[in-house]
């Protein structure tokens, strides 16, 4: 073998190994769209979950990913302004927390891979064929079927057993409260209560709709999951407890803000395990083949201060299934 040849081969076997590597550790990048403001605690802790997930994965951001996160604090068209920025990105994959920003990004793209943490019902919206095989380009965690507003409904009636009118706060924008309305509509019955719905956009639709409401007697509040009620927390546990009208709502943060009581799984979890589908997807799992995952335990979280406040007593039996009592 020629020295000339020699040295072609010595230096062909140095740097091999390198643009191996450095193709392994290109980098990817992931869009995250929420409807929670940055200012947000809940929104915090739920992208930081999802960031943390991926950390233990070994996705390290500005090593081998970029993460770009848009706020659109529960602002629509904000939202389909941020979608639009993202997809312009040109993302590995989109994360997602509800159902308007699936909808927001499949409205400008529709070939992206996206993973959501929070969309009630993704087969009846048509997001995914089925949750076993969601198909497409879209898969993720679906945190709470309609049948839980019955629940919602059952543990009021429990708590505050005088209640005869139930108002449900909805947001009409969101695709899932046409199904969490129906369900509530329909269990009212059988809790003997009369079924109110309220549709609220705005702060001031939200003082206007309970303020209005809180007028008659034996009242009581039902918020279902969404990000714009969520997001508007302390305004609704506020007006609760201003006209004292027992209220139960889908998540902790609620009852942690002073709200009487909620049902409903845990989402910071969920934004971790969807880390582990946007890993997967990332080394080059197909969304469609990745099943939609339900959660496996719905949690009760009750506010003794707040019952005393508003003069309920809580029965013992909702107290031992309590998963945890704010004293």
């Amino acid at each position: 073998m020629m020295r000339r040849d020699f040295i072609t081969l010595l230096g062909g076997a140095v740097v091999w190994p390198f643009a191996v590597r450095a193709q392994e550790e290109r980098m990817r990048r992931i869009a995250v769209l929420t409807g929670y403001a940055a200012s947000d605690p809940e929104g915090q802790a739920r992208v930081g979950a999802f960031q943390q997930g991926l950390r233990e994965l070994g996705w390290i951001e500005s090593r081998n990913v970029w993460i770009d996160v848009r706020w659109a604090a529960a602002d629509p068209s904000l939202l389909r302004a941020y979608a639009a920025e993202l997809v312009e990105l040109t993302p590995d994959v989109i994360l997602v927390n509800n159902a308007q920003g699936l909808t927001a990004v499949q409205g400008v793209r529709r070939d992206i891979a996206i993973v959501f943490a929070g969309v009630s019902d993704p087969v009846g919206l048509h997001f995914v064929d089925s949750l076993a095989r969601p198909g497409g380009n879209v898969t993720g965690f679906t945190t709470f079927e309609y049948s839980p507003v019955a629940k919602l409904l059952e543990a009021l009636k429990e708590i505050a057993p005088g209640v005869t009118r139930v108002a449900l706060i909805f947001d009409p924008d969101n695709p899932s409260s046409v199904g969490h309305l129906r369900s509530f509509e329909t269990a009212a019955p059988s809790f003997a209560v009369k079924s109110i719905a309220a549709a609220v956009h705005s702060p001031a639709e939200i003082e206007r709709a309970i303020e209005a409401f809180a007028r008659e007697r034996d009242g009581g509040l039902l918020v279902p999951p969404n990000t714009t009620l969520t997001s508007q927390r302390d305004l609704i546990v506020a007006l609760a407890a201003r006209y004292r009208l027992p209220a139960v709502y889908p998540f902790r943060v609620f009852v942690t803000a002073g709200g009487l009581m909620s049902y409903g799984a845990d989402r910071v979890d969920q934004f971790v395990r969807a880390a582990s589908y946007v890993d997967r997807i990332l080394k080059g799992a197909k969304p469609g083949d990745l099943p939609v995952q339900q959660p496996s335990k719905f949690e009760l979280f009750i506010n003794l201060k707040t019952a005393k406040t508003i003069g309920l007593e809580v029965p013992p039996t909702l107290l031992a299934r309590a998963d945890e009592v704010i004293e």
